[in-house]
């Protein structure tokens, strides 16, 4: 709220907060099992709240609301179904009609047609979001009982706006996935009970609308006070950040505490350790979502990643860095739209993308890791990448398994933190806006060394490299996407942290001062070892090498295929089968060994004679491996080797390699054929799966649809118990009603059967509750008035209602009413007979009459009304 509003304002004294033009809204959203939980909430509001209610509720699109009613019964205030263009006032509740969204602009409801959509809808989380807008700080969100996650996206919207956020106790809600998901989610503030939750509101809005406001240009005296209890408890200094947004995010949590004053809550604060926890993570702005701003993402994914894999035609691993990457959605949707280029582009060379994605707040980090994302993301993920990319399950969307290994997420602080380095790619989007201009000043460089030359910077759409030209160009038609450009090492390290001039350049004077007997010494020696010792190399227990000593390029080569350090694979064909029998040898004596007069070919093609020693390092050293040396001199012309004559050992070991060798080729033959009947099979399994993916998805949308039926069922449900109550109490009201009058009533249908009766007609008919449905002459009746049947028929014929005065046997007389029965409809459905008790009356009127005269019969007819 703007400071010429707080100063427009006047002061509500019941409520200490003001009252004008801009009135606190609070948004309730509802769903299954939600409508006790309104009216507990309602039934505590005070008439006089000063705020104004607006309920979104799942309602069924082809039943008529009857929840305005239903509300109404429990409230003083007035309630009505919003209609377009409607203004909000104070005290009042609004419910919104069937089948509509609702926005909210410059004080006025606006309806929003229903459009065709993939999932479901949620109205929730649309009015939310006007909402915020709207009302900013004098916005509240309320998420009662209810199925799935509408409400979420929504409450988060109102927290970032600085309003204020409420969800129902889990435990209280007849249904608690929607309270749950919102709570597990970090967007609500108070968690209470619904008839606990205006007297929070009430409180909240009370203190934190009598605070005067603060001046964003201005530091008061305690936040630096407050900004030095953050740093020492989170290690992060604030101090570089925009003050407006950390001032913001104070006030919020001012509000929240009800602390009038900075002085206030910086004492709360060393109280209670756990507001830091809470205020540091507000201070952690985490929005984000898939693929914002799609123009950038489609040139990333038309122009941009293509070029850079053209430059690597022989393949490649790239590198990429995400800062700030909250819960995961960019690092994601970079790898997607990774795996969407080379799918189109089909390269012959493997290439491959790897993402660090870091943030400040390890509860951001923990869920990045899991990968798991809530329906919302159908607003910004088309059809084809959710089936492509994501695995559906109960609550939501799974990130598929290889993009996600494709991924590292670790907490980082980018301010702080040594940058990672050599990177292809930098995503650092919205990040900068929260900054001041110095600290910018300083990561715009930052960015610049840790990227490969040409490498490419992604930024927000309200973040620029502002002054560093020099450093970066913006790609034509790209949006945000800019490129690394080669700049002065003095431009770049006059704001990089780790300067290159800060370098100390060791000067000509200090080389003269070292030592040159040292000098000299450690010269000769490096000569003496170069020129004089022999070819070695150190080996693991294993036979893996883990030092080579001089050249070594005559007796070892590397192994065709994937890297191998093993002695056995490296060494030559002329020394491999005498090495494995050497190094067995040393490693049982304990002492030098060796091989003498060994003849092999270079690659020259040159004979030399090879003389090898093993020996084994003392128990002690660190390695405990086996020290091999080389010796070798080129061989006299037609000087046979040693073992030119084949040893027995020799020619068996060729046997067994023939026979093994023939061994492996009927392995292949036979893995070929498997291989050939696997591929089969797989084809077969796919096809299976795709059909299996087919129906699934068909299941999935039939559950989201009965889903959706079962609230509005639900929601129906209780609104026809509510009229089911309503109407055994009208029920109740009316049968007292006419025993109250002491007159007996019998309803009879169009064909004199009985339909009911009340306690006093029992006194002139012998009725018992088995004789509804019975016709009328059945039953015996103390009434002398055999015409009666006759009559009732006339009625029925004529419309023309009769009256006539009856004795009964037992001497009672009773005026008979005989009228025609009209629904609501003024449709005839039978007759209502009423037995007025006149004996008194006659009596009295024989007294007047005289000894001897009889009472004359009184008849009377006429139409009915």
């Amino acid at each position: 709220m703007s400071h010429a509003i707080e100063a427009s304002v006047r002061v509500r004294p019941h409520l200490g907060w003001r009252e004008g033009p801009v009135i606190p809204i609070v948004g309730i959203g509802a769903s299954a099992g939600a409508l006790d939980s309104i009216l507990e909430f309602l039934i505590a509001v005070p008439p006089a709240s000063g705020m104004a209610f607006i309920i979104i509720q799942h309602l069924d699109p082809l039943r008529k609301c009857m929840l305005p009613e239903l509300l109404q019964r429990v409230t003083a205030m007035p309630v009505c179904q919003i209609s377009d263009h409607m203004a909000v006032e104070a005290d009042r509740v609004y419910v919104i009609p069937p089948n509509s969204d609702l926005n909210l602009v410059h004080n006025a409801l606006y309806l929003l047609p229903v459009m065709e959509a993939r999932g479901p809808r949620h109205p929730i989380d649309t009015f939310f979001s006007a909402l915020a807008l709207e009302r900013g700080r004098l916005a509240a969100g309320i998420v009662l009982s209810g199925m799935g996650s509408d409400g979420t996206a929504g409450l988060r919207a109102i927290r970032d706006g600085g309003g204020i956020t409420l969800a129902q106790a889990p435990e209280s809600a007849r249904f608690d996935p929607m309270p749950r998901s919102a709570i597990d989610a970090g967007v609500v503030d108070v968690t209470a009970l619904p008839h606990d939750m205006p007297a929070r509101l009430a409180s909240i809005w009370a203190v934190s609308l009598q605070m005067p406001p603060m001046a964003l240009h201005e530091r008061p005296p305690a936040l630096q006070e407050l900004l030095e209890l953050l740093q020492t408890h989170s290690g992060n200094n604030f101090n570089d950040y925009k003050m407006n947004t950390v001032m913001r995010r104070i006030d919020r949590r001012m509000k929240l505490r009800q602390t009038a004053t900075m002085d206030q809550y910086v004492a709360f604060m060393r109280e209670n350790p756990g507001e830091t926890d809470l205020l540091f993570k507000e201070l952690l702005i985490g929005v984000t979502s898939f693929f914002r701003d799609p123009r950038m993402w489609e040139h990333l994914k038309a122009v941009t990643l293509p070029d850079l894999i053209h430059a690597h035609p022989d393949g490649a691993v790239f590198k990429a860095w995400v800062p700030a990457c909250s819960t995961g959605e960019e690092a994601y949707s970079l790898a997607i739209v990774f795996d969407e280029v080379l799918e189109a582009l089909q390269p012959a060379a493997k290439y491959s993308l790897q993402i660090f994605a870091t943030d400040l707040d390890p509860d951001a980090i923990d869920r990045a890791r899991l990968g798991v994302f809530a329906r919302q993301i159908e607003e910004s993920v088309s059809a084809e990448r959710l089936g492509q990319y994501f695995i559906e399950d109960g609550h939501g969307f799974r990130i598929r398994k290889d993009l996600r290994n494709s991924i590292i997420f670790a907490q980082q602080n980018v301010i702080s933190d040594p940058p990672f380095t050599k990177l292809d790619i930098l995503s650092c989007r919205n990040l900068l806006i929260y900054f001041n201009h110095k600290l910018q000043e300083h990561l715009i460089p930052l960015f610049h060394y840790a990227l490969k030359r040409d490498g490419v910077l992604l930024l927000g759409s309200a973040d620029t490299p502002g002054n560093f030209t020099e450093l970066f160009a913006p790609a034509p038609g790209s949006g945000r996407i800019y490129q690394r450009l080669d700049a002065a090492v003095h431009r770049v390290s006059h704001y990089f942290p780790t300067k290159v001039a800060s370098v100390v350049i060791p000067m000509l004077n200090e080389a003269r001062t070292v030592s040159m007997t040292g000098n000299l010494q450690s010269l000769v020696e490096h000569v003496l070892l170069k020129k004089h010792s022999p070819a070695a190399v150190l080996l693991n227990k294993e036979g893996d090498i883990l030092y080579i000593h001089g050249r070594t390029g005559a007796f070892l080569e590397p192994a065709a295929g994937k890297a191998n350090w093993n002695i056995h694979a490296m060494a030559r064909d002329g020394l491999r089968y005498h090495l494995a029998e050497l190094l067995e040898k040393a490693a049982g004596s304990g002492k030098q060994e060796a091989l003498r007069g060994l003849m092999l070919k270079d690659g020259s093609a040159r004979a030399l004679l090879v003389d090898i020693t093993a020996e084994k390092l003392p128990d002690g050293d660190p390695a405990e491996g086996m020290l091999l040396t080389f010796r070798s001199m080129p061989a006299p012309t037609g000087q046979r080797r040693r073992s030119g004559t084949p040893s027995p050992h020799l020619v068996e070991l060729e046997q067994q390699l023939t026979q093994a060798r023939m061994e492996i080729q009927a392995v292949r033959d036979e893995m070929q054929t498997s291989r050939e009947e696997l591929k089969s099979s797989n084809e077969e399994l796919q096809s299976t799966n795709e059909e299996l993916q087919s129906t699934n998805e068909e299941l999935t949308t039939s559950k989201e649809e009965m889903q959706s039926l079962n609230e509005e069922l639900y929601t129906v449900n209780a609104e026809l118990q509510s009229k089911v109550d309503d109407l055994s109490m009208a029920n109740s009201d009316m049968k007292n009603l006419l025993n109250s009058t002491d007159i007996a009533v019998i309803y009879l249908d169009n064909s004199l059967h009985i339909r009911r009766f009340t306690t006093q007609a029992t006194q002139i008919y012998k009725l018992i509750a088995s004789d509804v449905n019975r016709p009328l002459g059945d039953i015996v009746t103390d009434l002398i008035y055999p015409e009666l049947e006759d009559d009732a028929r006339s009625v029925l014929r004529t419309l023309a209602f009769c009256e006539k005065q009856i004795t009964t046997r037992d001497g009672r007389w009773f005026m008979v009413r005989i009228r025609p029965y009209r629904t609501v409809a003024n449709v005839i459905e039978g007759l209502v007979a009423t037995f007025v008790n006149i004996t008194e009356l006659k009596s009295l009127e024989a007294q007047l009459r005289g000894p001897g005269e009889l009472p004359e019969p009184v008849e009377a007819s006429g139409e009915a009304k």
